[in-house]
């Protein structure tokens, strides 16, 4: 990262490389992550006046702020229309930190109800809908099924991987009126730069 990085970013980055280099496991980094995102990043002014700037990711895109050459993790960003309907899904075995920067979202959680995944078939119900509003963020673990629901503003997230998904390992779709269950690769990646 270069010199014009916004401070908060580059701290974020930086306190990020510390933790994985002191603990093996994904889950007490993405704890100890999760604190830090809430304390330090979403609470950053010059963060939050720079997400007013950023592109619409509609289209199953996210920005791509930075992946750690040396732990894998990545750093992305998302903006969502008002109104955006979010679709079910996991995350396969990665660990997945989603911070609100901007607006509102509801986060549903789901369970598996009846799994035939070799016959493309998973009925899933939908067990808890949580409001997020900026400055909160929410773990979401390995495997999860989940969706992420826009509200009737614009709204703009962080979000940290625990690993490189995208191009790497398939994730789960799930079509919460049919029960149709697929795999599929992540959204598309657009570099973005933090630049102060």
């Amino acid at each position: 990262m270069g010199k014009k990085t916004l401070p908060a970013f580059e701290k974020f980055v930086n306190d990020l490389r510390d933790i994985w280099a002191e603990f093996p496991d994904d889950e007490t980094r993405m704890k100890r992550a999760h604190v830090l995102m809430e304390r330090d990043l979403l609470s950053d002014p010059a963060l939050r006046e720079h997400c007013k700037k950023w592109p619409s990711t509609e289209g199953r895109k996210n920005l791509l702020f930075y992946t750690d050459p040396e732990y894998g993790f990545v750093i992305n960003g998302v903006v969502r229309v008002p109104g955006r309907t979010g679709s079910v899904h996991d995350h396969a075995d990665g660990w997945v930190l989603y911070g609100l920067l901007d607006g509102t979202e509801s986060l549903e959680r789901f369970r598996a109800v009846e799994s035939r995944k070799d016959d493309g078939y998973v009925k899933v119900e939908l067990v808890s809908d949580t409001k997020g509003e900026a400055g909160k963020a929410d773990l979401v673990p390995p495997f999860d099924i989940h969706a992420e629901q826009g509200s009737d503003i614009r709204s703009v997230a962080v979000i940290l991987r625990s690993r490189v998904l995208v191009g790497e390992v398939l994730q789960g779709r799930y079509d919460r009126e049919t029960g149709e269950y697929y795999e599929g690769s992540g959204p598309q990646q657009i570099p973005y730069e933090l630049s102060a």
